[in-house]
């Protein structure tokens, strides 16, 4: 097997050896004895928890407080062609005010169309006339239901066929006809249908025939508005804006609101929740006016940006994320040190650890479930996902416990619907999981053991630190593009892309160039000075990733050993739930901030806005409704946008270091001054902001701590 090959240590290295099936059962009964935990069940997450234990310089940090105001804390999108995701217009696409949509009812559509019926009624007589009028009515009615085709009159000329299948093509391009044999065998007749790709239509009997009796075998889209016009792309993208929300909860309300389900979304990637954040998004076959509508009754959300496009988002497809980042309350022995932290973290940059959020807000994390998946424990998987606060874990009543449940947790809500229909197979609850989440769960593992790595990279070789490569290391080839570095693993095409608020990850698919760009770094490597550590990587294990060559490789075994989990081989065959099934991936180490910028200030009042938001320039311009306020008041001082264009040219270091004057905010004699850090940098897809505010402030991003700083 290729996969067990790779994951294999070099036979010389001090490694344990992995486990064999013959011990999987052991290794499960010794993993529910002694789960991977916190030091307190139900206690907080502490960073420790989950291998992230260093740094990668030894300069002294400085207090400074995070998120203080989630308007201190500014995320914009960074699309794949490099632009940056802002919200900058509430006006309606060019096509909905123009061709044909069968919502508008514009006058003079509706005049032609007529005087082409009219035409069509002598072309095919009343029946025909009278069918066909009917279908657009319904057409312009809209709906979401289906749009059953219409069979026009039995018609034994194929050249007269040929005249109405052509004018119907020129005069009505949203729709398309063929010809189908009536029931009876004999006859012909011309079917109408839509022709933006539906499918569905009438349920069909065995024989494929309708109720009507005609055949109707060609499949049809039952999703979205069956009037949905031709000439318009399926998807309508749009710019969300959020504040103090997390991006599944920002969506769920407008799906809510405009009456679609959560799959008609499709978004890059989740956002942080405590944050002013502006992404790209998706939307099946619903028009521009629709939802700009809702931007009068939303709080806290605004959508704007609107465009037509061919295809959806999927998770992964974004190039990265600018920060825009205000440390309040910042207490230092001097301004100097400050501005050493901050030369340091632009020039070094910062263990490319996977940050808290990775591992779930939940009173249990989640790499707990993706190791109780990976050991087969289908049972307490199921109750690790349902917690504390789900009826059904101690009392094993389902009806009691989905009348108690919020409706929010949707997650539990499925696997308790689940297990009623099913008592008792854990297995097939487990399913009813959307599976970008159930996948989540074991990258979640992978992570927690890529953090330890990592860990153990920097610790075993401290004479070298992160300044140097050493024989063995994993490194990317020369010329290898920054982006791989991020990507995880696959998804199949043709499954349902349902997001979870919980997904934090690039989920790309990952090309067989990929891992072959790997390599191991050897003597001759080292003597040439071919590699610096920024090529460094370490593997999220699967099938088709190599370990390290030195004594980093024995630090996944030993972890997954403990934890009754092997990585060569699969105690069950269930794919979702395998390491083995997945190809893996790779993570650079040492990540830089990119385009950073940064300022000192002075602030008096805890209040006072330090970062302008999107709202701020859509104020200058659009009416006194989309100037008020979402929530606390963040709109303020002038936007300047200079400097927020992402680069991703990684050629070396490009911050413009503040000189020490400060800026001065909201002064007033009568309070004490206070001083603020103001950051700004791009980081490519799965990198973590709160983990180069760490660099930055030697300071843990737990939330215990950051209450503390915030007090």
């Amino acid at each position: 097997m290729r996969g067990r090959n790779l994951l294999n240590p070099l036979p010389l290295l001090l490694a344990p050896k992995p486990p064999s099936r013959r011990f999987a059962a052991h290794l499960r009964a010794r993993a529910v004895a002694h789960p991977p935990a916190p030091a307190r069940r139900g206690a907080p997450l502490a960073e420790p928890d989950v291998g992230i234990s260093n740094f990668a310089s030894s300069i002294p940090g400085f207090r400074g407080a995070l998120k203080q105001r989630y308007s201190d804390f500014v995320v914009h999108e960074v699309a794949r062609d490099g632009a940056l995701v802002r919200l900058t217009s509430f006006d309606l696409p060019d096509d909905d005010e123009s061709g044909y949509n069968a919502e508008d009812g514009d006058a003079d559509a509706v005049a032609d169309q007529s005087r082409v019926l009219e035409s069509f009624r002598l072309l095919c007589g009343e029946a025909d006339y009278v069918a066909l009028r009917g279908f657009l009515e319904r057409v312009s009615e809209g709906g979401d239901g289906d749009l059953s085709p219409i069979i026009l009159s039995a018609d034994a000329d194929k050249a007269h066929r040929s005249e109405v299948h052509d004018f119907i093509k020129r005069n009505f391009k949203f729709l398309i006809t063929d010809t189908v044999g009536h029931s009876d065998g004999i006859q012909k007749c011309i079917r109408v249908r839509l022709g933006s790709g539906p499918r569905g239509g009438r349920v069909r009997n065995s024989r494929g025939m309708d109720s009507s009796g005609w055949r109707n075998d060609r499949p049809f889209d039952s999703r979205g508005s069956t009037s949905w016009p031709y000439h318009l792309g399926k998807f309508l993208r749009f710019h969300l804006y959020k504040e103090n929300r997390d991006t599944q909860e920002a969506l769920g309300v407008i799906g809510k609101m405009l009456g679609v389900q959560p799959r008609s979304f499709g978004f890059a990637g989740t956002k942080d929740k405590r944050a002013v954040t502006t992404q790209q998004v998706t939307l099946f076959k619903v028009h521009a006016r629709r939802l700009a509508a809702l931007n009068s009754k939303l709080a806290g959300i605004r959508v704007g940006n609107f465009s037509y496009v061919k295809e959806g988002l999927i998770l992964g497809q974004l190039r990265g994320n600018r920060f825009a980042i205000t440390l309040r309350n910042v207490v230092a022995e001097s301004d100097g040190l400050i501005k050493a932290a901050i030369d340091v973290l632009s020039k070094n940059g910062f263990i490319n650890y996977y940050g808290l959020q990775r591992f779930g807000s939940g009173s249990v994390p989640t790499h707990f479930v993706g190791a109780a998946l990976l050991r087969g424990e289908w049972r307490h998987a199921v109750s690790l996902i349902l917690g504390t606060r789900v009826h059904y874990k101690g009392h094993g009543d389902i009806d009691a416990a989905l009348r108690g449940i919020p409706r929010h947790l949707t997650v539990e809500r499925a696997i308790l619907q689940r297990l009623k229909k099913y008592p008792g197979n854990y297995l097939q609850a487990l399913m009813a999981v959307p599976k970008t989440l159930r996948l989540m769960y074991v990258h979640s593992y992978q992570s927690y053991l890529w953090n330890h790595a990592a860990s153990m990279r920097v610790e075993k070789y401290e004479l070298t630190g992160i300044s140097q490569v050493v024989e063995g290391d994993l490194v990317y080839k020369i010329g290898c593009p920054l982006e791989e570095a991020t990507i995880t693993d696959t998804l199949d095409d043709n499954d349902d892309h349902t997001n979870s608020p919980e997904l934090e990850m690039s989920c790309e698919t990952l090309p067989e160039e990929t891992i072959q760009s790997v390599k191991i770094a050897d003597s001759e490597d080292l003597l040439k000075s071919v590699y610096t550590f920024e090529d460094v990587v370490l593997p999220l294990p699967g099938s088709e990733t190599l370990l390290p060559g030195n004594e980093v490789a024995g630090i996944y075994h030993e972890i997954a050993k403990k934890d009754g989990i092997s990585l060569i081989e699969s105690v069950h065959g269930i794919k979702d739930f395998s390491i083995t099934s997945m190809k893996g991936g790779y993570r650079r180490i040492l990540q830089r901030p990119i385009d950073f910028k940064w300022d000192l200030m002075t602030y008096t009042d805890d209040s006072t806005p330090l970062l302008a938001i999107d709202l701020d320039v859509l104020s200058e311009t659009q009416s006194a409704e989309a100037n008020v306020p979402l929530s606390d008041g963040t709109c303020s001082c002038p936007f300047d946008d200079s400097g927020l264009q992402a680069s991703f040219d990684t050629s070396g270091p490009t911050a413009e270091a503040s000189s020490i004057e400060t800026k001065s905010v909201g002064i007033s004699d009568l309070l004490p001054e206070k001083l603020a850090v103001k950051l700004e940098f791009t980081l490519p897809a799965s990198s973590y902001a709160t983990m180069a505010i760490r660099e930055l402030t030697k300071t843990s991003t737990s939330v215990a701590c950051q209450k503390t700083l915030n007090s």
